[in-house]
């Protein structure tokens, strides 16, 4: 398998094990995916990784359940492969302060490598349109 191939393998197993902990509704799992200054970018503006995992604490959102379609692009960037971008599609059911809401989003993550162990820095979120 060539470097560019296991690096797939490997982000793409990330990705789902990350979206399990989210269902999971673990904040300590889920931060373990994070970089301490991750940000997450949607229709809604830039939220910190402090405010999503303070929801997620205090039970005002919970996933009960994240898909992707199986269909990632993964590029590996740097000198020393130590950046990535992965993009994909997914859904996902979620309830904020108990009202739900289901969503069909592109999502684009970049990644870092730090001591080995890929964390997301950024998440940049596109509702897909349909039809």
């Amino acid at each position: 398998m060539s470097a560019a191939e296991h690096a797939h393998e490997h982000l793409v197993a990330v990705e789902r094990d990350w979206s399990a902990a989210i269902v999971a509704n673990d904040p300590d799992r889920i931060g373990s995916f994070m970089t301490d200054d991750w940000v997450i970018v949607s229709g809604r503006g830039v939220g910190t990784r402090e405010e999503f995992l303070g929801h997620v604490r205090s039970g005002d959102l919970t996933h009960s359940a994240m898909r992707d379609t199986g269909s990632f692009r993964v590029r590996v960037y740097g000198d020393a492969g130590d950046t990535a971008v992965v993009t994909g599609r997914a859904t996902n059911t979620a309830y904020f302060r108990g009202r739900r809401f289901d969503a069909d989003e592109w999502v684009t993550d970049v990644f870092v490598r730090r001591d080995g162990l890929w964390r997301c820095a950024l998440t940049h979120l596109a509702t897909a349109e349909t039809g």
